[in-house]
């Protein structure tokens, strides 16, 4: 992520030097101005990723070649779901002469309870930072003490990821902002986990699929949420997904509020494109472009 903040800071230093005259940087100038020109220099987003769910099947059948076209369309970050029968060494070296990290894996709630050892140490191999759950099994949440359980389960996860060098992340669906009980699910999480070891990876499309304004919990929520992910919908009622910037989510006044989700890494997915590889290259062609 590219932000004022650096931007700033990189103006700042280049004026220092006497590379660009002190006006640009507004030397001389008061707190509140300096403020309005960082204000006034529009965000971006330096490293594009993409969960690798949306091209399974090609991942399966040419794991190489596809990394390298994910590569050419502008995506610099990818987030696993399974590692497609290759090993973490395999896994990184692929990773590394590409030139994609991969900050975060999709995982289930057993792969970082009953295995958390060798789950933690392949993302380690890998280079990976978050150990994401993906979902959790409803079957066994009816009511708000099972999500206050869950809560605490993450939380126990939470500590020994830490412990490990890394961070424990859940990825919601809709269920997790549809209210029942007189309560929605996701608050529950977020206020009976600690954030010192429990993030959240917001996917923005299922939240909106529930009637969830994405911005509203951005700002209850402050720093919660590290990851994205980035998935457009058609216009109410269908909200059908589709790729980024062909629908009618206002990504503009979403990621305006990055800093204060505290979002580092942002995973366009698609669960089931038409023509996988057409379907992030127009999602990341829009996302190159947008300012905010």
């Amino acid at each position: 992520m590219t932000t004022r903040r650096d931007l700033v800071k990189s103006l700042a230093a280049l004026t220092a030097v006497g590379a660009l005259p002190r006006a640009v940087f507004g030397i001389g100038h008061t707190d509140a101005e300096r403020h309005a020109l960082a204000d006034a220099i529009p965000d971006s987003i330096a490293r594009i990723g993409l969960q690798l769910y949306t091209v399974r099947k090609l991942m399966t059948s040419d794991m190489p070649g596809t990394l390298a076209a994910l590569a050419a369309a502008g995506y610099k970050e990818v987030e696993f779901a399974g590692y497609f029968g290759r090993s973490p060494a395999d896994v990184r070296r692929l990773l590394d002469d590409i030139g994609l990290s991969a900050p975060s894996t999709h995982l289930s709630l057993d792969d970082v309870q009953g295995k958390f050892d060798a789950t933690a140490a392949a993302a380690q191999d890998i280079g990976i930072r978050y150990l994401t759950v993906a979902s959790v099994d409803m079957r066994s949440i009816k009511t708000t003490d099972d999500w206050k359980r869950v809560a605490g389960v993450f939380n126990e996860v939470g500590r020994r990821a830490r412990s490990a060098g890394l961070r424990f992340g859940y990825h919601n669906h809709s269920v997790e902002f549809t209210a029942a009980h007189g309560t929605v699910p996701m608050d529950i999480l977020l206020a009976e986990t600690d954030r010192e070891v429990v993030t959240f990876e917001m996917d923005i499309y299922w939240a909106v699929k529930a009637g969830q304004d994405p911005r509203a919990y951005f700002n209850k929520y402050p720093g919660r949420f590290q990851m994205v992910h980035v998935k457009d919908a058609t216009p109410a009622p269908e909200l059908a997904m589709t790729e980024v910037g062909s629908g009618s989510l206002d990504w503009t006044s979403i990621f305006a509020l990055h800093e204060k989700a505290g979002i580092a890494h942002y995973f366009v997915e698609h669960d089931n494109p038409a023509d996988p590889l057409s379907s992030i290259t127009k999602s990341a062609g829009y996302l190159k472009a947008l300012r905010f």
